[in-house]
């Protein structure tokens, strides 16, 4: 059963662990909007589940060229493998 969304990650207050883990999932490939908040948000607490997590740099964005570097360059690489 999936509850309400909210707050930035993927995974806060969803199933979407039990689901990933259900199907035997273990590696996620993440890509969207707002990668300085909600992608990295998410890949984060994905990492901490113990998932290997590749980021799509180039299916991922944000409002500024700051923000963008800001998240793929510097915060996302302590958890994710950009590619």
């Amino acid at each position: 059963m999936t509850l309400e969304h909210w707050c930035s990650s993927g995974f806060a207050n969803t199933d979407l662990d039990l689901q990933l883990k259900k199907h035997g999932i273990h590696q996620l490939i993440v890509i969207g909007l707002l990668a300085h908040t909600c992608v990295e948000s998410t890949v984060r607490f994905a990492a901490e589940l113990g998932y290997e997590v590749t980021v799509v740099k180039d299916a991922t964005a944000s409002f500024t060229d700051e923000q963008m570097h800001a998240a793929l360059r510097i915060n996302i690489p302590n958890y994710a493998v950009p590619w």
